[in-house]
């Protein structure tokens, strides 16, 4: 079996024989049709990522046949049974457990569900990770509702993007940040009300001005620019956060978090039955995800340079092809 293999910190992937996927009790061997890239991918090969073990084989969002099944993969391992928060043991398909950048995978059949019928292979690939944590922050920890207004920040990221389009379909009022102002075009085409450049210093009076305030803000980002999404809430407003990519935050007034009654709220992927619940969503409001580019596996390389570059709007996505 041909697997995409990463021997150590910042070496190149190998496309090549890499031992068998052998299912373990419980486990079943799903063949590989197509798998997504995701930032956990590219902080693993630059050794940025906790619990790093070589050889191993990444790849969490996965698109495949269970004999004649089409299936979608969970990548959410070992959450545990608080639905609150997961269990110190959890963990992520692609790093410890090998995951899906090879001709088959082996998991547990608990974690395959039904590929939606509308989408093909490659946009199935990019629905496991992304989905799940845009669908957890977005309704389980934001709890959004229909009519609202929502702030998506950094749109073109996977996530983002995910959050954007079942806040459409969820019937919210959807604007976007972004340092592109293509990106932001991208967005307002696909139904954004309006968006801003956060390299603007005074991007957010000039959000106020136009757009009035947001009752969600999904975030990816933190750091600096954290204080601005603080301004453009809504009384009462909720910020999920699932990620940190601008780094720490600066000082934040508590009076204004407690005058305007903010909740803020970390987010990190979600259990087994959010993951169906975003299948079913996805399945019933006919989302179809934004990919930005397809590669052959064996053109992992240039696939991976181009998220390091940050080059995408929407998903990165591998095709397989098994050797049968």
């Amino acid at each position: 079996m041909k697997s995409l293999v990463l021997d150590g910190i910042n070496k190149a992937l190998e496309y090549r024989s890499y031992g068998e996927a052998v299912p373990q009790d419980g486990e079943v061997l799903v063949q590989v049709k197509a798998a997504a890239l995701n930032h956990r991918d590219v902080w693993i090969t630059k050794g940025m990522y906790p619990g790093l073990q070589f050889p191993c084989v990444l790849g969490s969002d996965v698109a495949g046949l269970h004999k004649e099944r089409a299936v979608v993969i969970n990548p959410s391992f070992n959450w545990g049974d608080n639905p609150a928060v997961q269990d110190m043991s959890y963990n992520i398909l692609g790093l410890p457990r090998d995951g899906g950048f090879a001709e088959y995978v082996s998991v547990p059949e608990s974690h395959l569900f039904d590929k939606p019928a509308h989408l093909t292979w490659t946009q199935a690939a990019a629905l496991p990770l992304a989905g799940l944590t845009a669908y957890r922050a977005l309704f389980s920890r934001a709890n959004l509702k229909s009519g609202e207004k929502v702030l998506i920040s950094g749109v073109g990221g996977g996530v983002a993007l995910f959050a954007f389009q079942f806040a459409l379909a969820a019937g919210a009022e959807v604007y976007v940040t972004s340092s592109s102002e293509e990106k932001i075009a991208k967005a307002i085409e696909l139904g954004a009300k309006g968006g801003a450049n956060y390299k603007d210093e005074a991007w957010h009076k000039n959000f106020v001005q136009q757009y009035d305030g947001v009752d969600v803000i999904i975030d990816s980002a933190g750091g600096e620019g954290f204080k601005s999404l603080i301004f453009v809430a809504n009384p009462g407003a909720r910020i999920a956060i699932y990620g940190g990519s601008r780094g720490k935050m600066p000082p934040i007034s508590p009076q204004i978090l407690f005058w305007k009654q903010l909740s803020i709220l970390g987010s990190t992927m979600g259990h087994a039955a959010e993951f169906s619940d975003m299948v079913d969503f996805v399945a019933k409001h006919k989302i179809i995800p934004v990919i930005d580019r397809e590669f052959p596996i064996e053109d992992a390389g240039a696939a991976f340079e181009r998220m390091e570059k940050g080059l995408q709007f929407g998903k990165i996505v591998l095709q397989v092809e098994s050797g049968e």
